[in-house]
Parts: C-alpha cells; structure tokens; sequence
C-alpha cells in the first residue's frame, strides 16, 4: 500500500548529510538532515537520496516500506528540534538502522516493523542491538543517553511504560510502540532525560569503532567490507591494519618475484590472528580462476563448521533481500571454497599429486598441526599408509611446493592454547623450512622468541639464513576479543600461574570495565549471566573436558553439543547457548566467543595453596595427571575456557559434597578462596 503526503510543492530539496563542510568523512547514514528541513522536504526528494545512495536495486518491498515510515516520522517530529538520520549503518552488524533522531540530549534509535502488530522477542532485541553497538562503538555516543523504539505500524494503541528503564551506561529499554505512540515515547523521554544536547554535526561526523566477534568479521569480510572497515581504529586495530598490509605485500612480492614465502604470524590470544587470515582469503575470493586465489586452512573442526554456517546463512539472507533466489546449498558450496578444515586439504593431497589450485594458504594456530609420531599413526590407521614420514607441517609445505612459479604460507601462530596431544608446535614446521625446504624465504615475527611460543631451538637454528627476516610487523599485540578490558589475557595468564600479586592488580585494573563474579550456587551464577546480557548478546555454559563431577549440577560433558547450533541458533532454540543447559568445552569454543560466559570448575584443577594439581576421573576416583604434556594440556584448556568473554564472566565452582568421595568440598574449597583472593566479587 502507497500513502500519500501532503506538502507544499514549492520545496524540492536534496538533503546532503549534515556536516558536509570542511571535509568531513562520508556518511554512515543514506540520508540525514535537520527535522526543521526534513519536515519541509519533498518526500519524492528524500525517497530519493535514500534510493541514491542505497547499495542495491531498490524494490518495490523497501520504496512501501520508506513511504510507511516518513509518514509517521513526518506525524511524529512536528514541533521537535534536533537531527534525523536514516538507514544508519552499523558496520559491525552489516545492518542499518532505520532511523536516528537527536533531540536534546537523547539519542533515539528507531526500528520499524511496517504491517507487523506484534512485538516480538527478536525485534525488540534487534532495536537494542542498535542502541548498545551505538553507545559501545560510536565515538559521540558513548556519553549519550540512548532510547531505542520498536514501532510496529500496524499496533494497536499501548500505554507507555510508568517510567523508562536505564542501565548504568545511560542505554535504556526498548520501548516498543505503534506508528501512533512514537511521539509520545519520545516526550516520555524528553521529560525524564537531562542532560546536554547532543551536538548533531559532531555526531555524525564522529568515527565509529567496532569490535567485531570473529563471526561477525568472517560475515563482514565475505560481503567484501575490508578489515579496517570492520576494525576499530585505536593501538590495536592500527596494529592489525599493519599486519594484514604487510601480509599483502609479501603476497604481492611472491607473485612478482617468482618466491616462495612462509611467514608466521604472532599475537597474544584474542588479537586478531584469525582476522588477519580471513582478510586475506577473501581478499580474491570471488576470483577462483585467478592464481591469488587463497584459502583459509583450520584444524578446529567447530570453527571451521560455524564460520561457514554463519556465512552461509549471512549470503542467502543477503541475496534473497536483492531479489535473487537462492538455495542454501549452493551458496554453502562456494563458502566452503574458502574455508576448509586442514585435513581435507591434507586428505585431498594425498590423492592429487599436483599442485593445489590456491597459491596462498593460510592455517590458523598452525602450532597445532601434528608432529610426526601423529602424523604417521593416523596414516597408518586411517589411509592404509605405514611408514609415512613427514609431520603434518612437512606435508603441508610439501604440497604448496609444487607450485612450479610461486606460493605463499601463512602460518597464524598461538602461544599457551595448546590442548591436545599430538601438536607439534611451531617447531615442527621451522624445522621442515630448515631441513627440506632451503629455496623458501622466511619471514618470522620477531615475538616468536618469547617462550610461550616455544621454538627457541628452531628459531636458532633458521635465524642464520640469509632469507630468514625478522619482522616487528608480524606481532599483534593487543587483544580485541573483549572492547571492555584489554587486561583480561593478563589477568587470566596470572590466574593460572599462581602468581596472586600480579593476578590481583591485573584484575584491579580490569574489574570496573569487565565483570567477573565467583559462586557455589549454579543457579545465581545463571542469573548473573542472563541479568547482566542485553539484547541478543550471546551467553553459555563452558567447562573442561575432564569435568566429569559437574553431572549433579546438570552439567554434562559427554553430550554432544553442536557448535553450529550452540553458537548461531536463537533464544527459542533449546540447542542454543542461551538456555544454559549444554556445556560446551575447549574444543567446541576455542577460536570463538561469547559476550558472557558461566565458566563451571571442576575438581580436575585443584589450586593447593601455592600451584595446580591435575587431575583426571577415570571408572569411578580421580587420578593423578602426571605425564606433563597433560597437565599442560589441562591448564590451556581452562586458558581457552576463561578467555571466551567479551564483556565478562561469572565463575561457578561447585560446594561439593561430604557424603559423595568424588566430590570432596576440599577438593574445591581452596579453589574458590583462591580466586576470591584476588580480588574477585563472590555471589551468595
């Protein structure tokens, strides 16, 4: 259905973004203007400059659904003073808002639903979304007081809630209204909200700085936003930036010069290694035919299946919105194109003995590929190969060395993740470069020295060719897995030492920004998380592998949780991390995160008053770990485990149990005195 407006005719104005003056960047929003112009503008004008400056074909859908929506802005502004914003782009999302009016001191973020009469769960989250990636992201909003509006055109006439509700950070609650009730929202809230006014021409011309998840970036860079679109742009995305840049110069420098190039990437846990291998992936990924064709290479099964679930589904939401009709399955089939789990690529060539068609691979925590003794066990037992005798990483090169021209390997390196047996370690593929591969010219982070990374020996050896590089620009050293608090990795790497002085100031300096509770109660360790997460920010239970005990919480660890669902399915999902009923474990979660996390602890690692025990429930006791690879194993898992969270995370160990031997409260209660003696808040 078509509305009509009734406006003078005389005034047909184009509407430029407010700010336009001395150069200011381009607008994130299709259309912006005073309300005063706005108000007296041609609507066909500012149908216009919306169409103009959409990305695709505009449909009849979206032209009725525009119409709809300047019809009750139009109703709703009369009489208000301030700035109108339309299609805003939230860049970490891939999604604009409908609207952002300034009024005084209020922000107000406005979501549409043209012909819906009922707010459901999902929009009111989604308008929330809005409002918290502005306050969290945007520079001239973070002091702001944000009230995000649903309308649902087609609603019946709804009393105003008594009183709006803030948080601490001056974003409120979602109102939700019909086309009738958004001005009296507003009013609402221009009543009880003091404050300054928003300066209009600061704010859109204020620079925005997301913090993407990992997922949100793989959709991002798919849709062919680049990495600094979808980055912040503080120390760390500068470093990032950095990184990928001169990534793409070695790779441009192989292709010219004919070379062949490793290079290995390093970055405390979080800083954006696999960002930095996604960006260049896509980089060419619509051009298979061409010999920069590059592909992203993951032994983490649960990663590699999110990212192209994510991605699949992004894609088909993303055509189908341009009027193409879509099936799932082929769309999944070219994403698979560029994201492939390490051993298929390994298995495949196998079978092919030429060279693959990618000249650049990329494989994330490359430190985790097999070493020989692996290597050759899973030949034997799985491909009907005895004798192999090549480690993974010797394999792997191999294959990218029958390119005849040029190739190019990047290596993402992690330190202290390590959680399986079985891992080579970057030694592996230092020593394989070294021994078998002479003609390739090496480019090595220059923090590749520190002992976390532990390829001391190697690196002695491969730092005296003349083609061995250390390179600063390799090194990503700050994380941005949590926006909040850059000190969690410190905190944590303290925690697990059992070095309590730094641990406290660690968290000392992180608390304010980045909540961390502890507990004996399960339940308010759940109500912690679900008070605390807003929108549809992403929360879940996590545990160890060897968290055998927990099955009297409810909590066990041999159900099979499915990552895709785990990590992508929605609140009415019973699959889905939000219902706090699956614990994923390290290896379900490790490259990927959460906005909040319950992280449940186990008996497997005891503190004893000044370091760990380990341990591990075999039939019906615990047993000691004493093999050190294990407890090392053990200790990164519970590293992956309190690393997952954006925002924050509560910690639930368990009171125990006298009657039970397997649940000893000693076996605990120097584990939540240790934690609650750095610092950290206790639940009651």
């Amino acid at each position: 259905m078509l509305f009509t407006f009734w406006f003078e005719p005389a005034t047909l104005l184009a509407m430029e973004p407010l700010g336009k003056s001395n150069n200011p960047p381009a607008s994130r929003a299709w259309y912006g203007a005073s309300i005063a112009d706005f108000l007296q503008a041609n609507p066909e004008a500012v149908l216009g400059r919306l169409a103009a400056n959409g990305e695709f074909a505009l449909l009849p859908t979206q032209r009725d659904a525009w119409v709809v929506q300047l019809r009750v802005l139009v109703a709703s502004l009369n009489g208000l003073s301030g700035s109108l914003f339309l299609e805003f782009n939230i860049p970490r999302m891939g999604r604009r808002i409908d609207a952002v009016v300034l009024v005084g001191p209020v922000v107000f973020v406005v979501e549409f639903k043209v012909g819906e009469s009922a707010f459901d769960r999902a929009a009111m989250d989604q308008v929330w979304d809005y409002a918290l990636d502005l306050k969290y992201f945007h520079e001239a909003s973070h002091a702001a007081s944000i009230v995000p509006i649903l309308v649902a055109t087609e609603a019946a006439p709804t009393a105003l809630p008594r009183s709006l509700r803030s948080d601490d950070d001056k974003v409120y609650r979602p109102v939700a209204v019909g086309a009738d009730g958004l001005r009296a929202a507003m009013d609402e809230a221009l009543a009880t909200i003091t404050g300054s006014a928003v300066d209009d021409h600061k704010w859109s011309r204020a620079p925005y700085h997301p913090t993407p998840t990992i997922i949100e970036a793989a959709r991002s860079l798919y849709a062919q936003h680049s990495v600094e679109a979808i980055a912040r742009f503080d120390a760390g995305a500068k470093n990032l930036r950095v990184t990928s840049l001169r990534i793409a110069e070695l790779v441009d420098e192989a292709m010219k010069d004919g070379r062949k190039i490793i290079c290995f990437v390093t970055g405390v846990p979080g800083a954006g290694k696999t960002l930095v291998g996604l960006n260049v992936a896509t980089r060419h990924r619509r051009e298979l035919e061409q010999p920069t064709h590059a592909v992203f290479l993951s032994g983490n099964g649960p990663l590699v299946a999110v990212l192209r679930e994510a991605l699949t589904r992004d894609e088909v939401v993303r055509r189908k919105a341009q009027g193409e009709k879509v099936r799932k399955g082929k769309v999944g089939e070219s994403v698979k194109a560029f994201i492939q789990n390490v051993h298929h690529f390994r298995d495949d060539a196998l079978v092919e003995t030429g060279p693959p068609i990618e000249h650049v691979v990329i494989f994330d925590e490359a430190q985790r590929a097999w070493n020989l003794h692996e290597t050759a066990s899973f030949m034997q037992r799985k491909k009907n190969r005895p004798g192999f005798t090549q480690s993974e990483p010797e394999f792997l090169i191999s294959c990218m060395d029958r390119h005849k021209d040029w190739a190019v390997i990047i290596c993402l390196v992690g330190g202290g993740q390590e959680i399986n047996r079985g891992e080579a370690g970057i030694d592996a593929w230092l020593e394989a470069v070294n021994a078998r591969f002479p003609h390739w010219h090496m480019y090595i982070s220059s923090k590749l020295v520190d002992s976390e990374y532990a390829a001391g020996k190697a690196l002695a050896k491969v730092s005296q060719r003349h083609d061995a590089h250390l390179d600063d620009c390799l090194h990503l050293a700050v994380s941005m897995r949590s926006f909040r608090a850059e000190n969690v990795s410190a905190f944590v790497k303290a925690l697990l030492d059992c070095q309590m002085t730094q641990a406290q100031e660690a968290f000392a300096k992180l608390s304010a920004r980045y909540p961390i509770a502890v507990t004996r109660d399960l339940n308010a360790a759940k109500q912690w998380v679900r008070a605390h997460a807003r929108g549809s920010e992403r929360f879940g239970l996590v545990a160890s592998s060897k968290a055998q005990r927990l099955k009297p919480h409810a909590i066990d660890i041999r159900v099979d949780v499915d990552p895709v669902h785990w990590f992508l399915n929605d609140k009415e999902d019973t699959r889905s991390s939000y219902y706090l009923e699956d614990a994923a474990t390290e290896f379900q979660v490790q490259g990927l995160e959460l906005d909040w996390t319950c992280v449940t602890w186990d008996a497997d690692l005891r503190f004893t008053g000044s370091e760990w025990s380990h341990h591990d429930f075999r039939g019906d006791r615990w047993t000691n770990i004493n093999n050190a690879d294990n407890r090392n194993f053990l200790k990164n898992a519970y590293r992956v485990l309190l690393t997952r969270a954006r925002q924050g995370m509560v910690l639930f160990v368990p009171p125990g149990e006298s009657t039970d031997p397997t649940r000893s409260p000693a076996f605990y209660d120097s584990t939540f005195n240790y934690l609650a003696e750095l610092g950290i808040p206790k639940l009651m």
